[in-house]
């Protein structure tokens, strides 16, 4: 898949709309109750960057970006500033924060993931894109320094140590990351009569599988 590893500027990301979407898939049965069944195994998110813009300063920097991508052409990054961080969203991530294997004795890649829980269920969600400089790497609670102990790729999420952990080391991780997007449309229609009134555009941005 063609992807651009830029980010979407973030000033630009930061006020727009989205979340998280999952495919459902619901039967009612005769006596009434239902049978549901998941069709993706990981949600996906949309966004709409329109409502963020505030300025033609703003307007002219999505086109130009918007242009660059091709449309729908290119895939590129994404700030999700509601969930960009292994932990809190008040929090500086920590090598702790995030469980991404246990180590056999033989194996040195481990890639990058963030766990949801809520109850006794939780759910597990590959990050793939995380952001250079951010992530801290941890085996039985010891930090490994980067490029020393842990090299990274930031265009897959895949962390390699430099020495395999011991069967049985939890490895853990705290990042910062972002969302593998592409734009939702080929065409974006902007009235600036409209838009000095008040009106935005709409710039739907989706999640892609990488």
């Amino acid at each position: 898949m063609s992807f651009h590893e830029v980010r979407f500027p973030t000033n630009l990301s930061f006020g727009s709309v989205g979340g998280p979407e999952r495919r459902t898939e619901i039967v009612t049965l005769v006596n009434g109750f239902e049978e549901r069944n998941s069709l993706w195994a990981h949600s996906r998110r949309r966004y709409d960057a329109g409502v963020a813009l505030r300025s033609l300063r703003d307007v002219e920097a999505v086109l130009a970006f918007f242009e660059a991508r091709r449309g729908q052409l290119f895939g590129f990054r994404w700030k999700d500033w509601a969930d960009f961080r292994s932990c809190a969203p008040d929090e500086v991530p920590q090598a702790h924060d995030q469980i991404i294997g246990t180590g056999d004795g033989t194996a040195r890649t481990f890639a990058l993931q963030k766990t949801y829980s809520s109850g006794a269920e939780s759910y597990v969600r590959p990050v793939t894109k995380p952001v250079a400089g951010t992530v801290a790497v941890a085996v039985s609670g010891t930090a490994l320094a980067p490029g020393a102990g842990f090299s990274l790729d930031v265009t897959t999420g895949l962390v390699t140590l430099a020495v395999a952990p011991a069967a049985g080391a939890e490895v853990t991780a705290g990042f910062e990351f972002d969302v593998p997007v592409r734009f939702d449309t080929d065409r974006i229609q902007i009235s600036m009569a409209s838009f000095q009134a008040g009106e935005v555009p709409s710039v739907p941005v989706m999640e892609v599988r990488v």
